[in-house]
């Protein structure tokens, strides 16, 4: 095989120059959070079936020849999982949010929903939403190549 390579501040691309592969390198301090913020994210009691396999799939490939196409998937995973609050209050303030939070929980949800809103956050601060957050904030430095 013959590899060349290139070193670009967010991570390093190394390439198999004869069969055309390539394999993404995240730099080792944002591979590291993702993974942190990953876990955090899969041990959540709000996280979802989807979220947590897609979670577990990103992390298989880390370091693999499948790892820039599963970052791909993951993160388009996450940004369809993660709750807008203008969702999650409208869904608070309705009969599923009741039948969900239960009658009282359900209020406490969406005024709490409204305080974040009113704050400047864009989404849910439950421990799933937060860890994928704080994921897609790096979202540039996990595509860069």
């Amino acid at each position: 095989m013959i590899w060349e390579y290139e070193i670009t501040p967010v991570c390093v691309r190394i390439e198999d120059i004869r069969n055309r592969k390539g394999i993404l390198i995240m730099k080792k301090e944002v591979l590291d959070y993702v993974v942190e913020k990953t876990h955090d994210m899969m041990e959540a009691f709000s996280c979802s079936a989807e979220a947590k396999a897609a979670g577990q799939a990103w992390l298989d490939a880390v370091g693999t020849e499948n790892e820039a196409k599963e970052t791909e998937k993951y993160i388009a995973e996450l940004e369809a999982d993660i709750m807008p609050l203008d969702n999650l209050i409208a869904f608070a303030e309705s009969e599923g949010g009741a039948k969900v939070f239960g009658a009282e929980k359900t209020k406490e949800v969406a005024a709490h929903a409204k305080e974040l809103k009113a704050a400047g956050a864009k989404y849910c601060d439950c421990p799933a939403c937060a860890a994928v957050e704080a994921i897609l904030a790096k979202k540039a430095e996990m595509l860069e190549a």
